[in-house]
């Protein structure tokens, strides 16, 4: 009896398969589509790649950043999805960063007169300040879709692809923490940043190597990142706008808490305006979370409505102090100045004094103290200054080498 003739395979699978391993896939992951997209014929190399890893990629789940959450650590947390709802949808209606603000309009109007695609878009400074804020506004001033990844969910360079290929002309792709894309990934995005394309390398010798074109329409990148020294120079230099944000003042952080107050239909006193801003760390996310913890207190003691008096109690009970430390900052500033007699002290001493990771003391408890003057950062460590041994009521004694 006649065997069973094998079935030839697809010659335009057989190629995208090479570029998906180019792309840093294994075999054993490209099965799930297999099935799939091998039977039609009828697609090109150019349309298979990019339908390919996108499959692979959607169902991934984004990793978390691996902090303990608290009420004053300004990066996203769970209880957080409600910031979308009070999000600004145009610069008129973003509230501070005037200086940016007024940059930023300047550059959507001549991008908009010209028919272009905004330049990429990099954006440092704390974590809680409005960068993913300023991406969706971005994304809607230049009536485009938003589409957001972040930096730890990319892991290969074919899971940048697939975010890339869903890509329309005019839309804006939101990476946040982009300093931890894997240097892989980043190759790849240096052409598609600056020339709207993707090359991927196929071939398994000197004989067969071949690059693969695949074009992307005009989009614009907003990378957002905490920590801007980390970018590599390459990445850094090709985003044409490049800006900071900064803390807050006591002036916009009242204009955000009242108008949260506005949006969740809640009543507040002038006064209790005030007092919410004075304690939330000059971040805005931190604003709106201690906004609805306050909340809570006063549904439950005082008819929903937020008085001075019912903010005062809240904040105090959720451990919250005057100038919106918490029991956190305290042990971090007891530390260096009860274990190290106010110090120098090195991070990574400090970090196991206190049992915390030395990234956690840099990216979440240290800004804010370097802001108010409570540390010192020092080529020999850190540093308690005055005004920290005042706040915590405790005696100051000069350090002989200051």
């Amino acid at each position: 009896m006649d065997a069973t003739p094998a079935k030839e395979e697809n010659p335009v699978w057989a190629e995208t398969q090479e570029a998906l391993l180019s792309l840093g896939y294994r075999a054993n992951q490209l099965t799930s589509i297999k099935k799939e997209l091998e039977p039609q014929t009828e697609l090109t190399v150019q349309q298979m790649i990019p339908t390919s890893p996108f499959v692979c990629w959607q169902n991934r789940r984004k990793e978390g950043n691996g902090l303990e959450e608290r009420t004053l650590d300004a990066n996203v947390q769970d209880a957080d999805s409600f910031e979308s709802t009070l999000r600004p949808a145009s610069l008129d209606a973003y509230i501070g960063q005037n200086e940016l603000k007024e940059n930023l309009r300047v550059f959507i109007h001549a991008a908009k007169a010209r028919s272009e695609a905004l330049d990429h878009v990099l954006l440092y400074g704390p974590p809680g300040l409005g960068k993913t804020t300023l991406a969706y506004i971005l994304a809607n001033e230049m009536n485009g879709n938003l589409k957001t990844a972040s930096g730890p969910s990319i892991e290969k360079s074919g899971d940048l692809a697939a975010i890339l290929s869903t890509l329309e002309a005019g839309d804006v792709l939101f990476i946040d923490e982009i300093h931890r894309l894997p240097k892989q990934v980043e190759e790849v995005l240096y052409p598609a940043m600056e020339d709207y394309c993707l090359d991927i390398v196929v071939g398994k010798d000197s004989a067969t190597t071949h690059s693969i074109r695949l074009d992307l329409p005009p989009f614009t990148l907003v990378g957002a990142t905490t920590r801007a020294g980390d970018l590599s120079a390459p990445l850094r230099d090709r985003f044409g706008i490049v800006s900071q944000l900064e803390y807050y003042g006591l002036e916009d952080l009242e204009k955000i808490v009242a108008r949260t107050g506005r949006v969740m239909q809640t009543e507040i006193e002038e006064d209790a305006v005030r007092e919410v801003a004075l304690r939330s760390r000059g971040t805005p996310r931190i604003a709106n979370r201690l906004f609805r913890r306050v909340r809570d207190f006063a549904q439950v003691y005082n008819e929903g409505v937020i008085s001075l008096d019912v903010a005062k109690d809240a904040l105090d009970r959720l451990k919250v102090d005057e100038l919106g430390l918490d029991s956190v900052d305290h042990k971090y500033l007891k530390g260096i100045i009860e274990r190290f007699k106010g110090g120098p002290v090195g991070l990574e001493a400090l970090a196991s004094s206190i049992g915390e990771e030395a990234s956690t003391i840099e990216d979440v408890y240290e800004p804010y103290l370097l802001q108010i003057g409570f540390i010192n950062r020092t080529p020999r460590g850190r540093l308690a200054t005055a005004k920290a041994y005042e706040h915590l009521h405790i005696a100051y004694q000069q350090d002989l080498f200051e």
